[in-house]
């Protein structure tokens, strides 16, 4: 039997399928369908057209704008119907015709998206991908299944991320990147493959990071995709040389992360080198 909230409104053209789950102060536009396994929680507000299908819950006071569709099956031949879903983060907004795929058998069957993310219009989240809080996927971007995606990345305008794939968190992917390995933290990758160009430096100053932790990062880097040698030597290098730096210790554990399924990114020309780096802050 479906649960509406009596402080919740609903258009009168929207489906709700018994079993949907509707919380305080929810508004259901118009022309919406909600299904069965179906939570919305309080204050969420689907503007209109939308589709929400799956073992879904909707994040308090988030919004889907016109023609967003929330836990369809995934594009994955495999699945044959299994009851997976989708979790997104309070206070997300999904504008127009985003898709967010349900999970599949091949992943834990849940497709996650944090908190106070943005996913704008005409993005896609592939089944089984993870999504941290204060993500920003621009126009078209376009995520395979089983993506993750570290807190506060940004990704550009009609970047593709290649299925299986990991981008650690505070990383930028320009607008139209194909990314097919996988992406460190704080990084900048651009390029059709894609290559790691630098450190997202302006990124990184606007959340707050100080001048000494640029610093280290930037040598880490330098270190680690730049300097002569093989890249085991490199590692080893770099975990002596900044052994206690938190961040670049995050940064070494990416790499030396056991569960990847993909090739580290391959470095480019360094912004340094093309003599458009910005000054420390």
């Amino acid at each position: 039997m479906d649960s509406i909230s009596g402080t919740a409104t609903i258009h009168p053209s929207a489906v709700i399928e018994a079993g949907a789950q509707i919380g305080s102060g929810c508004r259901v536009g118009p022309f919406c369908i909600v299904g069965p396994g179906v939570v919305l929680e309080e204050g969420v507000e689907l503007v209109s057209h939308v589709v929400i299908e799956g073992q879904t819950r909707i994040g308090a006071e988030s919004r889907l704008s016109a023609y967003a569709s929330v836990g369809l099956p995934p594009q994955d031949l495999k699945y044959h119907g299994e009851p997976t879903g989708v979790v997104i983060g309070p206070r997300s907004h999904l504008r127009e015709h985003v898709t967010v795929h349900r999970g599949s058998v091949g992943g834990d069957g849940m497709t996650r998206v944090g908190a106070d993310c943005l996913l704008m219009a005409c993005s896609h989240v592939g089944h089984d991908s993870r999504v941290g809080d204060r993500v920003i996927l621009a126009n078209n971007v376009m995520l395979g299944g089983h993506v993750q995606l570290g807190e506060q990345c940004f990704l550009g305008g009609g970047a593709a991320i290649h299925q299986m794939v990991r981008v650690g968190r505070h990383a930028m992917v320009g607008g139209l990147a194909g990314v097919t390995n996988d992406v460190p933290p704080f990084g900048n990758v651009f390029g059709l493959p894609a290559r790691l160009v630098g450190l997202n430096v302006v990124g990184l100053r606007r959340r707050g990071f100080s001048r000494e932790n640029l610093h280290a990062l930037r040598a880490a880097f330098r270190l680690l995709f730049r300097e002569p040698g093989t890249f085991a030597a490199r590692l080893v290098a770099a975990e002596e040389r900044f052994a206690g730096d938190v961040l670049v210790g995050e940064v070494l554990a990416f790499l030396r992360s056991g569960d990847r399924k993909r090739e580290l990114i391959r470095p480019g020309r360094m912004a340094v080198e093309l003599g458009v780096e910005e000054e420390d802050a």
